[in-house]
């Protein structure tokens, strides 16, 4: 049963039929994996902390740092620390409902099953098409939903993948571009408010799934230009030769994920 003090946290979420008390009490048995604690992962983790998702994981193994702070908010008066300590703090300060798992450190093909069958939901908040293909194939492999994000400028695209059910990362991006083809955050730019719109997106379809509500973006993938407020939904199709939807591929293989990443 929820306390006095916990129905008075979630009112707005209990009082909304598609959550309610069973709803809540669901959300306050659930796991959340959050790979990457910057951009994407700031409000994510923000926006899982208050809905109270009872457990939440923090995968980083960088530091904060001051040209973070324009997109990281949770970060606030921290430089110079790990990132998924420091995003810990804050969701303490929050929420002390949620239990928070500290990985400061990257995920690596070594370690990324191991941590991600631990969770109900994984959120890909990485940066980098390597860690991107990684979790794609652990999650596929272990058959733990994920929700991929991405931004640039101006510009986002989320999509959410459950093994068995629907395409995967994979399915879409046969193997990662060649190094340098496609400019970073870091090179391009990007809106600290896209990384804020796309992180509460991930945060959002995380919920959906651990209630089993609404629709989800499940074979679809959708784009986002901020600048243009265009919201474009595309089509995706399970691609009956993915090395890994297609169960051939049963474990991470470390050599493989490096530049293509391809199997």
């Amino acid at each position: 049963m929820l306390t006095d003090e916990q129905i008075k946290r979630y009112a707005r979420q209990i009082i909304m039929p598609e959550i309610g008390v069973k709803g809540q009490l669901k959300l306050l048995d659930s796991s959340v994996l959050v790979v990457g604690a910057g951009g994407l992962g700031s409000p994510a983790i923000q926006y899982l902390a208050g809905a109270g998702v009872g457990r939440i994981g923090i995968v980083d193994g960088d530091v904060v740092d001051i040209s973070n702070l324009q997109r990281q908010t949770i970060h606030a008066g921290n430089l110079g620390m790990n990132k998924a300590e420091s995003a810990k703090i804050f969701v303490e300060k929050l929420n002390p409902d949620v239990k928070v798992d500290v990985y400061p450190f990257n995920l690596t093909p070594e370690n990324a099953r191991e941590i991600i069958k631990k969770y109900d939901v994984v959120l890909d908040c990485t940066d980098n098409f390597v860690a991107r293909f990684l979790i794609n194939d652990a999650c596929v492999i272990e058959e733990v939903p994920f929700v991929h994000a991405a931004v640039l400028r101006f510009e986002g695209e989320i999509m959410t993948v459950v093994p068995k059910e629907s395409a995967c990362y994979r399915c879409v991006f046969k193997h990662a571009p060649p190094p340098g083809t496609v400019p970073s955050c870091q090179e391009a730019g990007v809106v600290g408010a896209t990384v804020g719109v796309l992180g509460t997106l991930q945060a959002v379809e995380a919920i959906k799934l651990l209630l089993g509500i609404g629709e989800t973006l499940v074979n679809r993938m959708l784009h986002v230009d901020l600048l243009t407020m265009d919201f474009t939904e595309l089509k995706l199709r399970k691609d009956p030769e993915c090395p890994v939807c297609s169960g051939r591929v049963k474990d991470i293989i470390p050599e493989k994920y490096v530049e293509s990443c391809q199997l």
